[in-house]
């Protein structure tokens, strides 16, 4: 099992440690993802006006909606990486068939 790491970050302007598994990197990447977040929204006055209780629920949501869309990227990409799998096996098997019956020609 890797090491567990504690890394400083900063999310909405608050220093925060937190520990994981993850490298620091990651750990990095993710606390900039909700900064993003946080700073889109900090955009609506829409959202402003909430009540920081609503404002979390917000987040979470979208943050939720940007995992299921991008789940089901994922989903799509493997039926098409599975769908050329097949494609290339098809066409490996064809290519053989093609050899086999040029080799039965050439005897001929």
């Amino acid at each position: 099992m890797s090491k567990k790491n504690q890394i400083q970050v900063v999310i909405d302007g608050k220093i925060l440690m937190i520990s994981g598994y993850e490298s620091e990197e990651y750990i990095q990447r993710v606390s900039y993802y909700i900064n993003s977040k946080l700073a889109e929204f900090k955009k609506l006055d829409s959202y402003r006006r909430q009540s920081d209780d609503r404002k979390n629920i917000l987040m979470q949501l979208n943050i939720a909606d940007d995992y299921f869309k991008a789940k089901k990227q994922v989903e799509i990409l493997e039926d098409h990486i599975a769908a050329r799998d097949k494609e290339i096996f098809d066409l490996k098997h064809n290519l053989m068939d093609m050899q086999r019956k040029l080799d039965e020609l050439k005897k001929q």
